[in-house]
C-alpha cells in the first residue's frame, strides 16, 4: 500500500510542478502587460506635454502681435454669410507657420459674416475675431493650412494684415460650392490689394 502511496506521490510531482510553472508564467505576463500600458501611456504623456511646451514657445515668439481688433457695434448690412470650420491662421503664405496668439491657433465651427466693414468670425468654442474692410489684402482658394490638408480648391484662405503682418485666415464652408463667391467679393473690396495678393500666391505656388 505504501509503495502505491509512493508512486503516486511521485506521479503527481511532475504534474505539480508544471502547475506552477503555468501559474508563474500567467504572473510574468501580466507584469509585462501592466508595464507596456504604463510606458505607452507615459509616451503619450511625454508627447502631449512637448506640444503643450512647443504651443506656449510658439505663442511667447508672437507675443509682438497686438490684439485683435474689436466687432463695431454696427457692422452693416451683410454682404455674405456662411457656417463652416476655421482650420487656423499663419504666416502668409507659409502654410506651416502657425499663429497661436489670441486664439487664432484654435480650431473651431465659424459663422461668417462679410460686409463693407469688413469680415466677422464668430466662433462659438473659441475667441471670435473682426478684420476690418481696409485690412483685408485678398482672398483665394487652397489646399491646406496650418497642417490640415483638403482636397483641390477645397479651402477658403483670407489674407489680412494685423501688426504689421500679413496673415492667412483658413476656413472650410459647409457649402464649400459658395467659396467662390467669397473670393470674389473679398478680391474685389480689396481691388488692387486683391489682385496683388493672388499674383503673389501663384508666384511663390
Amino acid at each position: 500500500m505504501s509503495s502505491v502511496s509512493g508512486v503516486s506521490a511521485t506521479t503527481n510531482l511532475p504534474l505539480l510542478g508544471l502547475a506552477a510553472e503555468q501559474k508563474s508564467q500567467q504572473v510574468t505576463d501580466w507584469a509585462a502587460r501592466i508595464g507596456w500600458v504604463v510606458g505607452l501611456l507615459l509616451f503619450i504623456a511625454l508627447l502631449y506635454w512637448l506640444m503643450r511646451q512647443g504651443w506656449k514657445w510658439r505663442g511667447t515668439l508672437q507675443g509682438d502681435l497686438p490684439e485683435l481688433p474689436q466687432r463695431p457695434e454696427h457692422t452693416g448690412e451683410p454682404l455674405l454669410t456662411a457656417t463652416g470650420r476655421y482650420h487656423g491662421s499663419t504666416s502668409a503664405g507659409q502654410w506651416l507657420d502657425r499663429i497661436v496668439a489670441h486664439g487664432l491657433g484654435t480650431r473651431s465651427r465659424a459663422e461668417l459674416t462679410l460686409t463693407a466693414r469688413g469680415l466677422d468670425a464668430l466662433r462659438p468654442a473659441a475667441q471670435d475675431f473682426f478684420v476690418p474692410a481696409d485690412r483685408l489684402r485678398g482672398a483665394r482658394l487652397d489646399t491646406g493650412i496650418a497642417g490640415k490638408v483638403l482636397t483641390e480648391g477645397g479651402l477658403l484662405v483670407v489674407t489680412w494684415e494685423h501688426g504689421g503682418r500679413r496673415l492667412d485666415s483658413g476656413f472650410r464652408l459647409d457649402h464649400s460650392a459658395d467659396q467662390v463667391r467669397w473670393v470674389e467679393k473679398i478680391n474685389t473690396m480689396c481691388g488692387d490689394n486683391g489682385v496683388a495678393a493672388m499674383q503673389q500666391h501663384k508666384e511663390g505656388a
